[in-house]
């Protein structure tokens, strides 16, 4: 249970979320399978757990776990123009007249629609944590669109839900320069061997580097040149590892093994106590983590009327 990246949402009204009113709401929008005719279909499922019992919301501490399915029928792009180009064809050849535009929409519909019962399923699940108490909703991905799509669809089940991305005071790119030009990090952080220098212009070069000595004359020429560090490997603590990138996605998260044994200790022998366990210190952990982590980039930028 324990999340690879993570994209950090600040709730920007006092907002209640009751575990059973939560409950019924995302009962609501279940997740359900594409019909013959539909490409694609997102709802809520249980995040542990299987079956109908299983409950759409799980709690422990202060916090909220959710999940959401999209189920989408995969129809190759290639497939309908060929079958499209052949269908034209056969009509300019049959009718001795040029097919227009209007037409051939018309025939790549028909020809989506009948493709689509036999298409390929591919499911996806996103998953994410709600921490009221911190005003925060943490999504485990990479990916702003996945994420939106998943407040999205909360916020038609609950009816309202105020929040935007996190955002700090400073931009991060500069931060991350200084950390790798100075080779310091905030107190509790450290510097890995990862990363990435843009330059500023827009026709600017892109270096990426791994499993490099960032404090080596190579990696401090670049920055000299005025390139700006927007994505960076960086440690906390001895609890995890992860990379920040200058939009504040935190990916490829790694929990070091004192968490997760200890986890694995708390939650015994059953496997959905052993999630429950995960989930809750994984939450404990990133409640410390990410106020360290918003104020070392300088802090965080608060929105209006809160």
């Amino acid at each position: 249970m324990w999340f690879r990246n993570l994209l950090v949402y600040r709730l920007t009204q006092d907002t209640s979320f009751d575990a059973e009113a939560l409950e019924a709401a995302l009962a609501t929008k279940l997740a359900r399978p594409c019909a013959s005719q539909e490409l694609t279909t997102y709802g809520f499922v249980a995040p542990f757990g299987k079956g109908e019992d299983a409950p759409l919301v799980h709690v422990s501490q202060d916090f909220l776990l959710i999940a959401a399915r999209k189920e989408e029928r995969i129809l190759p792009g290639s497939v309908v123009k060929d079958a499209l180009k052949d269908k034209v064809e056969e009509i300019e050849a049959a009718q001795m007249r040029k097919v227009y535009k209007k037409e051939r929409d018309q025939l790549k519909d028909e020809i989506v629609q009948a493709f689509l019962p036999r298409a390929f399923i591919r499911r996806s699940q996103t998953v994410a944590a709600i921490a009221p108490k911190l005003g925060l909703i943490l999504v485990n991905s990479a990916s702003a669109r996945r994420a939106e799509d998943l407040l999205s669809t909360l916020r038609e089940a609950i009816g309202s839900l105020p929040v935007r991305p996190l955002s700090v005071k400073i931009a991060p790119s500069a931060t991350l320069t200084d950390w790798v030009k100075t080779q310091q990090a905030a107190p509790d952080f450290t510097v890995l061997d990862e990363c990435e220098l843009r330059d500023t212009h827009e026709d600017g070069g892109v270096v990426r580097c791994k499993r490099q000595d960032l404090t080596s004359e190579e990696i401090q020429l670049h920055l000299s040149t005025g390139k700006l560090v927007t994505q960076l490997s960086l440690a906390w603590q001895d609890k995890l590892s992860f990379v920040l990138d200058d939009k504040l996605i935190i990916k490829r998260l790694r929990f070091e093994d004192l968490l997760t044994e200890q986890a694995e200790q708390d939650g015994g022998d059953d496997a959905l106590a052993q999630q429950d366990a995960s989930f809750t210190l994984m939450m404990l952990t990133f409640s410390e983590f990410l106020p360290a982590l918003f104020e070392a980039l300088g802090g965080e930028e608060i929105p209006q009327g809160i």
